[in-house]
């Protein structure tokens, strides 16, 4: 599997990502990436900020030294061996104070949210492993237990001859806010957008232990996936991998029914 083994290194503002999973948008990116052991990538809106090359870093961006987060990135890139070292049993978590303030600038009532639907703001990992791919052929990155357990429990559904699709996996805090931002650029107000999207800091995403499933010829993320034999193998046998369907029908947090939603829980 291309790829297997490989880190996602992940700071408050700028990923880590390894060389040859990412695509390049112009020659220059190109020549760069092709050769780059790591890539440092902005997580606000996805530009390559620079190349960890054999021969040094090469910013990709004008005054690389002022983007907000470089420290952090660049001591992680110096850690990167230490990270290999201690493999994949030491996750720490990321602090959400930023989250805090952009929840606020956003007009968004974190204590009358949480009150209402039962939720915590959700840190980020430090680390995510590679789990192949998605449906759209996108880097699939989990937190490394969930994604070992998604390798058993797929393999184990191909066993059955019921074949799993990964939707979505990992999503940051800021693509969350991304499309917050999006939206009340368009004039829709929060309480209007939080009736479909989760707010901010408050989806099981972010933890890298929650996964969309799906299975082939079926919409992803859709209600009738719980029509297939593929959500009733799931139903029957992903607890026994670790997975737990996070949003049934009548649950407390107020959330509509998501079958294709799993969540991996070690407990």
């Amino acid at each position: 599997m291309r790829g297997h083994g490989h880190l996602l290194i992940n700071t408050p503002e700028i990923e880590l990502w390894p060389g040859g999973l990412l695509r390049a948008r112009s020659n220059h990116d190109a020549r760069a990436l092709s050769r780059a052991r790591h890539v440092l990538r902005r997580k606000r809106d996805g530009r390559f900020l620079a190349a960890d090359l054999p021969e040094g870093l090469l910013p990709l961006v004008h005054r690389l030294i002022h983007e907000d987060g470089i420290g952090h990135a660049l001591d992680a890139l110096d850690a990167i061996v230490e990270y290999r070292r201690e493999g994949l049993l030491r996750i720490h978590e990321l602090p959400l104070d930023r989250i805090e303030e952009r929840l606020s600038a956003l007009g968004l009532d974190c204590d009358g949210y949480e009150a209402r639907t039962g939720l915590g703001l959700i840190a980020e990992p430090d680390r995510l492993a590679y789990a192949g791919v998605d449906r759209f052929r996108r880097p699939l990155w989990l937190h490394p237990g969930a994604a070992r357990a998604w390798s058993h429990l797929r393999q184990a559904a191909v066993h059955d001859g019921i074949v799993l699709d990964a939707i979505s996996g990992y999503r940051s805090h800021h693509y969350q806010l991304g499309i917050f931002e999006r939206k009340l650029a368009r004039g829709l107000g929060v309480d209007e957008i939080l009736t479909v999207n989760a707010a901010p800091g408050y989806s099981e995403h972010h933890s890298g232990l929650a996964l969309d499933i799906g299975t082939p010829g079926e919409p992803p993320a859709e209600e009738s996936f719980e029509h297939t034999p593929s959500f009733a193998w799931l139903r029957d046998n992903a607890g026994g991998y670790g997975y737990v369907m996070s949003y049934p029908r009548d649950n407390p947090h107020g959330i509509v029914y998501e079958p294709w939603h799993w969540r991996y829980d070690a407990k």
